[in-house]
C-alpha cells in the first residue's frame, strides 16, 4: 500500500470549478498519512470557501501574501520550507502561466518560487483551453524545470464540452503524490539506526539523561524505509512516534543500547548512530529512592562504552554515520570525532541554537567526510534526513 506517512503536503487550490474536489483530495492525502495545509488563491475562493477547506484539513487556510499574522508565524517562506510537496489541484491556466513565468504576484506562486519541495500540477480547465499552444508550452517549460504534471482526464465538462481537462479522481491524485516519495536508492540494503536519549539510573525514580527527542533519528528511519531499505531502529527515550515498518528495539540505558547494537551491527550495510548516548553512568545506582537529608550528595560516574567507535572496529563492519552534537568549537570537534571514530561520515549539529537543537522540528547540519564538507541549510528534519542520505549514497554507495 502506498504511504505518505510523515509527509507534509501543501495543497494549492486555484480558480477552477474543479475546486469543489479539493476537500476530497485533502481526505485522500490524509488517508495515506499526510499532514495537509492549504493555500487558496483569490480565483479558487470563488468556487470553494476557506471554512470548508479548514474544516477538512484541520489547519488554517492561507490565502493572503500580505497577512501580517501569517508572516510572523507561517508566512510564504515558512510554508515553502514546511512542505515536502506542493500540489496544485486544480491548477488553472492562470496559475500555470504565473508559475511558468516565474511570477510571485500571490501567495501560492511566491511559495513555489521560495521552495525546493516537489512540485506537482494538476491542470483542470476547458478542453480547448487545455489544448491551447500557450498552455501546452507553459506545461512543457514547467516539466523541463522539474515539475510533475498530472495528466487530466477526458470526459464531459461542466461547460458541456467533451475532451481532456477534467481533474482526475482524488484517489488517483493522492496515489501519484505518494509515488513521488517511493525510491529504490537503498533497495536491498539493511540499515541499523540508533536514536533518542539514553537513561542512566541514579535510583528507582531519578536518572541522568539529555534533551534528545529522537526526531532526527526517526526522520532518518522514515527516509531509509522510503528509499527501500530494511531498517532496524534501536531507540532510547524518545518524544516521537515509531515507524512500524521498521524492526523496533527499545534500549534505555547506554549499556543496553551497546549490547543490542554490537550484537547485530555486523549484519547490516549501514549503521547510523543518531542516538544521544550519555557519556557517563552512575557507578553504583541506589536500590531505593534517595531521601533528602540536607547534606551534599556525591555520585561517582563512570564512562560508558563508545558504541560508534566499537562498531567501526568490527572485522565485518557496516558503513557508519555518526552525529556530533556540539556547542563550541563545533567544526574542529566534529572533524576530530570523524578521525577518532574511524567512521565514514559525521553529521555536525550545533545544539546550542534552540531552533535547531534537541526537540526542534527543524535542523541545520554539516555533512563531513574525508572527501567533503557540505552545509545543509536549515529545514525540516525530514528534508535534512533526505539530504544527508543522498549525499552519503552519492559518495559511498
Amino acid at each position: 500500500m502506498k504511504s505518505l506517512t510523515n509527509k507534509r503536503i501543501l495543497l494549492g487550490v486555484s480558480g477552477s470549478i474543479s475546486a469543489y474536489k479539493a476537500p476530497d483530495i485533502i481526505r485522500r492525502l490524509q488517508d495515506l498519512g499526510a499532514d495537509v495545509r492549504v493555500v487558496l488563491t483569490s480565483g479558487g475562493s470563488k468556487f470553494i470557501t476557506e471554512l470548508s477547506l479548514q474544516s477538512i484539513s484541520k489547519n488554517k487556510v492561507h490565502y493572503n501574501l500580505w497577512d501580517k499574522e501569517a508572516e510572523l508565524s507561517m508566512g510564504h517562506i515558512e510554508l515553502a520550507k514546511w512542505a515536502d510537496c506542493i500540489l496544485i489541484a486544480p491548477a488553472s491556466a492562470n496559475i500555470i502561466s504565473n508559475i511558468a513565468s516565474g511570477k510571485a504576484n500571490d501567495l501560492l506562486s511566491s511559495i513555489v518560487l521560495a521552495s525546493d519541495a516537489i512540485l506537482m500540477i494538476a491542470p483542470a480547465m476547458n478542453q480547448q483551453m487545455y489544448k491551447a499552444s500557450f498552455l501546452q508550452n507553459n506545461l512543457t517549460l514547467l516539466k523541463t524545470n522539474g515539475a510533475s504534471i498530472i495528466t487530466p482526464d477526458s470526459g464531459v465538462q461542466a461547460c458541456g464540452d467533451i475532451g481532456l481537462g477534467r481533474l482526475p479522481e482524488s484517489s488517483d491524485i493522492a496515489n501519484q503524490v505518494a509515488d513521488q516519495f517511493q525510491t529504490t536508492q537503498l533497495s536491498g540494503k539493511r540499515v541499523l539506526i540508533s536514536l533518542g536519549a539514553t537513561v542512566e539510573a541514579i535510583d528507582p525514580v531519578r536518572f541522568i539523561s539529555n534533551y534528545s527527542s529522537g526526531k532526527m533519528g526517526m526522520a532518518l528511519v522514515n527516509t531509509c524505509i522510503e528509499m527501500g531499505a530494511q531498517v532496524t531502529c534501536v531507540y532510547g527515550n524518545i518524544n516521537t512516534s515509531l515507524n512500524h515498518k521498521a524492526t523496533n528495539i527499545q534500549a534505555l540505558s547506554a549499556e543496553q543500547m551497546y549490547e543490542s547494537i554490537l550484537s547485530q551491527a555486523h549484519q547490516y550495510d549501514l549503521f547510523i548512530a543518531c542516538a544521544a548516548v550519555c557519556d557517563y553512568a552512575v557507578k553504583n545506582p541506589y536500590e531505593q529512592k534517595i531521601k533528602k537529608n540536607g547534606e551534599n550528595l556525591t555520585l561517582e560516574l563512570v564512562p560508558n562504552k563508545d558504541i560508534l567507535a566499537d562498531v567501526c572496529k568490527l572485522e565485518q563492519k557496516p558503513l557508519c554515520i555518526g552525529f556530533a552534537a556540539e556547542t563550541q568549537n563545533t567544526l574542529k570537534n566534529a572533524q576530530l570525532k570523524l578521525k577518532n571514530k574511524s567512521c565514514e561520515a559525521i553529521i555536525l549539529n550545533d545544539v546550542s541554537t534552540p531552533e535547531i537543537g534537541f526537540n526542534s522540528d527543524e535542523n541545520q547540519v554539516v555533512f563531513i567526510s574525508q572527501k567533503q564538507q557540505k552545509n545543509i541549510a536549515k529545514n525540516s528534519k525530514n528534508k535534512i534526513a533526505k539530504n544527508i542520505l543522498e549525499i552519503f549514497i552519492n559518495e559511498f554507495l
